[in-house]
C-alpha cells in the first residue's frame, strides 16, 4: 500500500458512461494500493465494487454511488429506489444530483417539491447511516442560485455539498468553494469535484474551503505528491 496524506481526501471516481467492468475492477485495486478515501461510481457499478474490495479482503471501505446522476431530473421516487438499490448493494456514500429545474423556478410549488424530496432522502441515508452528498452543479448556477442550493442541503441534513458532476458544462473554482464555505458554515462538508486535475488545483481547492476531492485522476495526483516528497 502506498502513503499519501493527499490520497486519504480524494473519492477516486470512474463515471463515464462506458465504463467497462474490468475497469471499475481496476478502480477497487487502485484503491486499495492508494489508500483512497472512496471508489465512486454509478450505481450499477455499485455490486462490482463490493466483490472486488470483498476478495481484496478490505475489512473496511467507501463505495459511494450517484444517485439520479448526471441530470438530477428523475422522479423522486425513482432516486430513492436507486438509492435503495445501491444501499443494498453496498454503498455507504450517495452523491444525490440535485433537479435543477425545481431550484430554477420562480413558482412555490416547484421548490417545495425540491425541499420535499431532499428531505426523503436524507433522512433515508441517515436512516441507513449512509452518507449523503448533494451535487448543486455550480457551473450552471448564479451565485445567489449556488447559496439557495447550499441552504437547501444544509436544511434537509446533507452531510456534504458536492460542487459538480463534470458532465454537465464547468467544474469546480476556488471562487465556488469559497461561496460553498460562507453559505453552510463549518457543519456540513464540501466535496469539490469537476475538472480537478492536478495536486495544485487539489491544494488550491482545500485551502478555499473543501474537505474532500473527488476526481477520475487520483493515482496521477499522487504520483505527483510521492515526486515532490521524494
Amino acid at each position: 500500500m502506498i502513503k499519501s496524506s493527499i490520497a486519504s481526501i480524494i473519492d477516486h471516481t470512474l463515471l463515464k458512461p462506458v465504463a467497462r467492468r474490468s475497469e471499475i475492477e481496476a478502480l477497487c485495486r487502485e484503491k486499495f494500493i492508494f489508500n483512497f478515501r472512496s471508489v465512486c461510481v454509478n450505481s450499477a457499478n455499485v455490486a462490482i465494487c463490493e466483490r472486488v474490495c470483498e476478495e481484496l479482503d478490505m475489512a473496511s471501505v467507501n463505495i459511494c454511488s450517484v444517485i439520479g446522476f448526471p441530470l438530477g431530473a428523475m422522479h423522486t421516487e425513482a432516486k430513492l429506489a436507486e438509492a435503495d438499490c445501491a444501499i443494498s448493494d453496498g454503498a455507504t456514500e450517495l452523491d444525490l444530483m440535485i433537479n435543477l429545474s425545481w431550484l430554477l423556478e420562480d413558482e412555490i410549488r416547484p421548490l417545495r417539491a425540491l425541499r420535499k424530496e431532499l428531505k426523503y432522502f436524507a433522512n433515508k441515508a441517515k436512516n441507513y447511516n449512509v452518507i449523503s452528498k448533494l451535487i448543486i452543479e455550480t457551473g450552471l448556477l448564479t451565485n445567489p442560485q449556488k447559496v439557495l442550493a447550499c441552504e437547501l442541503a444544509v436544511e434537509a441534513g446533507f452531510d456534504f455539498v458536492k460542487t459538480c458532476t463534470g458532465f454537465n458544462g464547468g467544474g469546480a473554482t476556488v471562487e465556488d468553494i469559497r461561496l460553498m464555505r460562507e453559505t453552510i458554515g463549518s457543519q456540513t462538508l464540501i466535496k469539490a469535484s469537476g475538472g480537478i486535475k492536478d495536486l495544485a488545483t487539489v491544494r488550491a481547492m482545500l485551502a478555499a474551503g473543501a474537505d474532500v476531492i473527488g476526481t477520475s485522476s487520483g493515482v496521477n495526483i499522487v504520483a505527483e505528491e510521492t515526486a515532490e516528497n521524494s
